[in-house]
């Protein structure tokens, strides 16, 4: 059976939080992120607020009804930037809307198989903001795939805890110009 994909509103994105939990646990269990109950707790708590956030879209595949990857953002307004950011972004980029891209995770084993490609392209796909932007840690693997992918480092961030971060932006193609007929 193949994977299949669901994009979701914050109305339906509820339907498939317990499983995101899961996955989240399982993914940042791993070096260099190491995080534990306490960590997985305060991502499960602060989900319902990230899902009211203007723009939220989450998109998941699964594979037999089963998460197997997920990804997820909201706009991040024109004017605003990361918190705790080491440096400015270009003003243009700062002027601008951009889609903050919260978590982006596949399962470990199912890593490599074009998944991750798939579930960025689709939730990034039509977007009407001009830029993405997300925060990586550096020490992750997944650092090196968003290089390949095309993001930029703008800058550095650090986590609560002090884990330094690269802030990264994508430009986004220009959304279709919809005429009415």
């Amino acid at each position: 059976m193949p994977v299949t994909y669901t994009v979701h509103t914050p109305e339906s994105a509820t339907t498939v939080f317990a499983a995101l939990m899961r996955l989240y646990a399982i993914v940042y269990a791993e070096p260099p992120y190491d995080e534990g109950p306490e960590q997985v707790a305060g991502f499960a708590d602060g989900l319902p607020d990230e899902s009211r956030r203007p723009g939220f879209t989450l998109v998941v595949a699964e594979d037999a009804g089963v998460l197997v990857g997920a990804a997820y953002g909201w706009t991040m307004s024109a004017g605003r930037w990361w918190a705790r950011a080491d440096v400015e972004p270009p003003a243009d980029l700062r002027a601008a809307d951009k889609f903050a891209v919260m978590e982006w995770v596949v399962h470990p084993d199912r890593r490599g198989a074009g998944i991750g490609a798939e579930l960025i392209g689709r939730l990034l796909d039509g977007r009407p903001e001009r830029w993405a932007t997300l925060a990586a840690n550096p020490a992750a693997p997944a650092r090196a795939i968003y290089q390949r992918a095309g993001w930029q480092r703008v800058g550095g961030s650090a986590m609560p805890d002090g884990t330094p971060m690269h802030l990264l932006v994508l430009r986004l193609p220009a959304a279709p110009v919809r005429r009415p007929r």
